[in-house]
C-alpha cells in the first residue's frame, strides 16, 4: 500500500531512503540516537530485499530492530564513557574556588558581599575593608566563603 503511493518502488528501497533520511538528520540535529533508527530502517531494508514481508511485518522488523540498535547502541557508550577535559564544566560553584573577588560591602563580623565577574555575592570570612581582593575558598549554596590572598595574609 505504502509502496503504490510511491510508484511501486521495491519496500527495501523504501526503507533505504528512510535509512539515508535519518542518517543526514543526525549530522545535521547530532543527538546520537537518529543514527541507531537509521540502523534499524537499514536493516529492515536488507530483510524486506531478501525475504517478501506485508507492511505491518515490516514495521514490526522496523520496532524490533530500532529496539535493539538503541539498546545496543546505549550499552556501546555505556562502555566507553567520555571523559570531559573540564570536570567542572557545568559546576559553577566548583569554579569559583580559587578565583579572585573584590569586597564591595566590607566584610564586618564575617559577612558581607563580593563581586566576581559581573554579579556580586553574599560573602562570609575575615573582616575586609571595601576594595580588599580576596580568594573564595569554598562555596556553600549562593554563599562564597572568602580569605586573603596567601600573599596578602601575612599583613
Amino acid at each position: 500500500m505504502i509502496s503504490e503511493l510511491f510508484g511501486g518502488i521495491h519496500p527495501a528501497f523504501l526503507w533505504g531512503i528512510v535509512a539515508i533520511v535519518l542518517a543526514v538528520t543526525e549530522m545535521a540535529l547530532p543527538g546520537v540516537f537518529l543514527i541507531w533508527l537509521s540502523l534499524a530502517a537499514a536493516l529492515t531494508a536488507g530483510l524486506a530485499f531478501l525475504v517478501p514481508l506485508s507492511e505491518p511485518f515490516q514495521l514490526l522488523a522496523f520496532a524490533i530492530f530500532s529496539a535493539l540498535s538503541v539498546s545496543g547502541g546505549r550499552l556501546w557508550y555505556l562502555g566507553r564513557p567520555v571523559e570531559s577535559e573540564d570536570a567542572m564544566l557545568n559546576d559553577r560553584a566548583a569554579r569559583m574556588i580559587g578565583r579572585q573577588v573584590v569586597v564591595i560591602e566590607a566584610i564586618a563580623h564575617g559577612e558581607g558581599r563580593v563581586r566576581i565577574d559581573d554579579g556580586s555575592w553574599t560573602a562570609t570570612g575575615p573582616d575586609a575593608p571595601v576594595g580588599t581582593h580576596m580568594l573564595v575558598t569554598e562555596v556553600s549554596g549562593s554563599t562564597l566563603t572568602v580569605a586573603y590572598p596567601p600573599v596578602l595574609a601575612g599583613r
